[in-house]
């Protein structure tokens, strides 16, 4: 088990050392485990592992969190199908697997009694969706969804203006995620097992991020347009886009700009960024240099340009944001969160844009 120390990396092994005879000790030293455990186990940074423990007493493990990731571990090593992981007596588990088993498997887990985290989108559509929150909040297990953009520390400080009133009224938003590249396996292409393209895929970031700071306000009107392979698709069609553009409009009268693309000749390998735009200024957070993982936030007031940028933002990792956060959550509490609920609200609004 990870333990967390001021003075060095990690402990002799459980200091065992004054309990084993010299002839042991001499042979564990010179064993490959304990090579192992020299160069490659005390090196390992324990921050990055500061969920795996309780934080009181400091050493002792964090039970529902170790369960989860043993079963993981477990399930990768006897190649148990999903149904055998679920007879085992775990607390949560993690969903990743392709979008079309998502609603199955979230439902199958929570009525087991377990917490789940799924890979977004939640569900292929809002029905498939608001059966997910239906069995949560029956089994009043929490659930999460992998929207991990709302954890980056310039994203917090764009919705902190936001929410504050700082921008005044905000009436735009602008929203963009082009991917120069596009998803590498198979079943993304295929509308039976993804549901959607770029839109579910990339869109569920977005729009999560702009509905978010406004509270989920009801949506009045959705306009969109959507493509494949450079040709206009028709509403409705079972085909999975590879570009598409939406404009949104709230029952309070704000409009979202949504824009989404696989696979475009962006000259960079993505173009990520969200801008709210209020009657007071405007805030914005944008990726850099085309990266995925790299940002800064930005305020806008008139023609001048103040960067949101923080020590905390240079120190940032992506990687498992939304996944640790769960974990800090079931650790405590694993009971039904209601901010769940929102999940039904943004696919509702990418069914309007899809026309179903």
């Amino acid at each position: 088990m990870f333990r967390p120390n001021e003075t060095h990396h990690q402990q002799d092994i459980f200091g065992i050392q004054t309990q084993l005879s010299p002839e042991l000790w001499k042979r564990l030293c010179e064993s490959e485990e304990y090579a192992f455990y020299q160069e490659i186990f005390c090196r390992i940074p324990e921050e990055h592992f500061a969920d795996l423990y309780a934080e009181s007493p400091a050493t002792r493990p964090n039970v529902p969190v170790n369960r989860v990731v043993g079963a993981m571990i477990l399930q990768h090593m006897n190649d148990w199908t999903f149904e055998e992981l679920l007879d085992q007596d775990l607390d949560g588990v993690v969903i990743a697997t392709p979008n079309c088993f998502h609603a199955e498997q979230s439902i199958a887990a929570l009525e087991r009694g377990m917490a789940v985290f799924c890979q977004k989108p939640l569900g292929r559509n809002a029905s498939e969706t608001r059966h997910i929150v239906a069995a949560a909040r029956a089994a009043d297990r929490l659930l999460g969804v992998d929207l991990s953009y709302g954890a980056i520390p310039a994203m917090r400080a764009v919705s902190e203006f936001v929410e504050s009133g700082e921008l005044g009224k905000v009436f735009a938003i602008d929203a963009k995620f082009h991917n120069g590249y596009g998803p590498d396996k198979a079943w993304f292409r295929d509308f039976s097992l993804a549901g959607g393209g770029c839109v579910l895929d990339l869109g569920s970031h977005m729009l999560d991020l702009a509905l978010k700071p406004l509270g989920f306000p009801r949506v009045k009107r959705v306009q969109s347009s959507l493509f494949a392979n450079g040709e206009s698709l028709g509403k409705g069609v079972a085909e999975v886009e590879d570009y598409g553009v939406a404009m949104i409009e709230t029952e309070d009268g704000v409009v979202i700009n949504l824009s989404c693309c696989w696979n475009m000749h962006i000259g960079r390998e993505a173009d990520i960024e969200i801008a709210f735009y209020g009657t007071h200024g405007g805030a914005k957070l944008r990726n850099v240099d085309g990266s995925f993982y790299d940002f800064v936030g930005e305020r806008f007031s008139g023609t001048k340009t103040e960067m949101l940028s923080s020590p905390e933002d240079a120190a940032w990792q992506w990687g498992g944001s939304a996944t640790l956060e769960w974990v800090k959550r079931l650790s405590v509490d694993r009971r039904f969160d209601a901010e769940a609920e929102s999940f039904i609200g943004v696919a509702q609004v990418i069914d309007s844009i899809y026309g179903r």
